[in-house]
């Protein structure tokens, strides 16, 4: 017979389980099985945010071919994947081909919209910049929606720090959109 002590710790843990969805929450490189997932979150983006400036919708055979791509050039794509479910993913690949800007990478990070704000995000980030500094880059950039202040805060939390801001640089959703570029020096 379970004491009350233990009735209560089983009551909390089973709180925590329908609360805290990111308790079972694994990060792990992507697929190719993950593939049409991070194609409907990245879609859903292209349809409904300017964090993407595509117009657009992606097919499977392009993100199959980025895919590849990535991985042929030794750049992660790390999905968030809770209870079997991806619902977030991020990566990052050269920020231009220049041969002087090789220890420099722009990243991305997608989180589907029912988990935003529970810290898979963060997870996400984090572990692109504990990869970025293992494979030796030097600095990691974000180029952000100007209108998207929840993620110029989120990247400040990381200690990004804005450069520069290129005015009316996209145009999508019937108006001109400014983009913030934003840094990290991965010392």
């Amino acid at each position: 017979m379970a004491t009350n002590s233990q009735i209560i710790l089983i009551k909390i843990r089973e709180f925590a389980a329908k609360n805290n969805k990111t308790m079972n929450l694994k990060l792990r490189p992507a697929t190719t099985k993950d593939l049409e997932k991070i194609l409907e979150i990245v879609n859903h983006s292209i349809l409904n945010t300017t964090a993407n400036y595509s117009y657009d919708i992606q097919t499977l055979e392009v993100q199959t071919k980025w895919f590849e791509d990535k991985k042929a050039k030794n750049l992660p794509i790390v999905v968030a994947d809770l209870d079997g479910e991806v619902v977030g993913f991020g990566s990052y690949g050269q920020f231009r081909e220049k041969i002087g800007y090789q220890y420099t990478v722009e990243h991305s990070v997608y989180v589907v919209d029912h988990v935003i704000g529970k810290g898979i995000g963060s997870k996400l980030l984090t572990e692109l910049i504990r990869l970025a500094k293992e494979q030796g880059y030097h600095v990691m950039i974000g180029a952000i929606d100007a209108d998207n202040a929840g993620s110029i805060a989120f990247h400040e939390k990381f200690g990004f720090v804005s450069t520069g801001t290129i005015r009316e640089v996209g145009y999508k959703f019937d108006h001109w959109l400014d983009l913030v570029f934003m840094q990290l020096i991965l010392v």
